[in-house]
């Protein structure tokens, strides 16, 4: 049963709006299929710069005035970039949501970018650099994308270099926008307890106007896959980790156990099966984790920990015996129905959260061109079987395609 609205204005932009009655709030916001991984080499960066940007002025408004639009009744504005993906999105009151329609259209797609708040927010972006290199616990998550797609524009930092950062201008952001932004493949999703014809008629009043465009992007698919290892020494107190590689897509149809197998091994349980053996059994991590991002052609997992530098060895081999035992061993029924009932109740869970679901709504549709109810999700992942699990982790998790970085304290 669909329980969402969706409609496609006539420049391309699609509307989608979930009802939620039992909710004050409007959450609602633009997601734009452009991210780090559109830049060439003289752009990186420019993505989440211009993320920054749109809050710095527009036709119509100055920068204390975007700010200040919903924080003065008690909304949230707010942004971020990610490697295929921008996105603008605010919350409020729904008495609000005409409001929150208008600045969210305005600083999207009005933004003047002018040069003196360019110069200020270099440095601000500067800053959030120094501030990654000074977080080893962040700064390898970065690095680890640089050490498995090396340098396809996967592999790049989204904040881009020093270089990069310091040489934009107005004319960049704008020729970035002209050279990626296809209204067609623009998003905005809406949740909250406001019937579909209001929101059809304020994107209408707000978005109608917007001209179309079209520009044709070609992404850089990502090739073959050459498993690597770095040591990296810095001056920090702890070593950090990261074992992965390279995953499915997002339509590859294991995604979904694949997220079930990475859930039991890393996942936000207390009871995953790393963080049992690590910091449980012999206290070696405060914090261990395992990821799973799917990107449009391929994806990228990893597991993350941080060590004291003479327990890295042990902590790896530690990894690498539950990693075997996954390999080798079919999970019980008791232990893959528990599983299952895990990954439900945590996605069951997480559509609580009307921001996430209203995010979760629009990737869908720019991904997928549909939204899975929950039970067809939970349908799914009923039906996956151990011996399903047996194959993936034998294939995702066999040792000559893992790819290993390590951050250790200098002597």
């Amino acid at each position: 049963m669909v329980d969402y609205n969706l409609i496609s204005l006539p420049n391309g932009i699609r509307v989608i709006h979930k009802e939620v009655p039992s909710t004050k709030i409007v959450h609602c916001g633009f997601i734009l299929d452009i991210g780090s991984r559109d830049e060439r080499e003289e752009q990186l960066g420019i993505a989440h710069f211009w993320e920054h940007m749109a809050f710095k002025g527009t036709k119509k408004r100055k920068a204390f005035h975007i700010l200040n639009k919903l924080d003065s009744v008690g909304g949230e504005l707010n942004a971020y970039t990610t490697k295929e993906k921008i996105c603008f999105y605010a919350s409020a009151l729904d008495k609000h949501m005409e409001s929150a329609f208008e600045l969210l259209q305005d600083i999207t797609f009005d933004s003047i970018f002018p040069e003196k708040q360019i110069e200020n927010e270099r440095g601000v972006i500067l800053e959030e650099m120094a501030l990654y290199h000074d977080s080893p616990e962040d700064a390898i998550q970065d690095e680890f994308d640089r050490v498995v797609f090396k340098e396809h524009p996967l592999g790049q930092n989204i904040l881009g270099t020093q270089k990069s950062v310091r040489s934009f201008h107005r004319e960049d952001f704008q020729n970035f926008l002209k050279e990626n932004l296809n209204t067609e493949r623009v998003i905005f999703s809406c949740v909250g307890n406001v019937p579909f014809k209001k929101v059809q008629r304020l994107a209408e009043k707000y978005f109608g106007h917007i001209p179309a465009t079209s520009a044709q992007r070609n992404r850089k698919p990502f090739g073959e896959y050459v498993p690597n290892r770095e040591i990296i020494h810095r001056n920090i107190s702890q070593a950090h980790c990261a074992i992965g590689g390279t995953a499915y897509s997002l339509t590859d149809t294991r995604r979904l156990p694949f997220f079930m197998l990475i859930n039991i091994l890393g996942g936000p349980g207390m009871n995953s099966r790393l963080n049992l053996a690590l910091r449980e059994r012999y206290g070696f991590v405060y914090n261990v984790e395992a990821n799973y991002h799917p990107f449009a052609d391929t994806g990228l997992f990893a597991i993350y920990f941080g060590t004291e530098k003479s327990q890295v060895d042990r902590s790896h081999r530690i990894i690498a015996r539950e990693l075997k035992l996954l390999k080798e061993k079919h999970l019980g029924v008791m232990q893959l129905h528990k599983a299952k009932e895990q990954l439900i109740g945590q996605l069951a869970m997480a559509e609580e959260n009307n921001t996430s679901l209203m995010l979760m709504l629009g990737k869908s549709i720019l991904d997928m061109d549909r939204v899975d109810t929950l039970e067809e999700v939970f349908d799914r992942i009923r039906n996956v079987s151990s011996a399903e699990l047996l194959d993936i982790a034998n294939e995702m998790f066999a040792e000559e395609r893992l790819s290993y970085l390590t951050f250790l304290p200098q002597d």
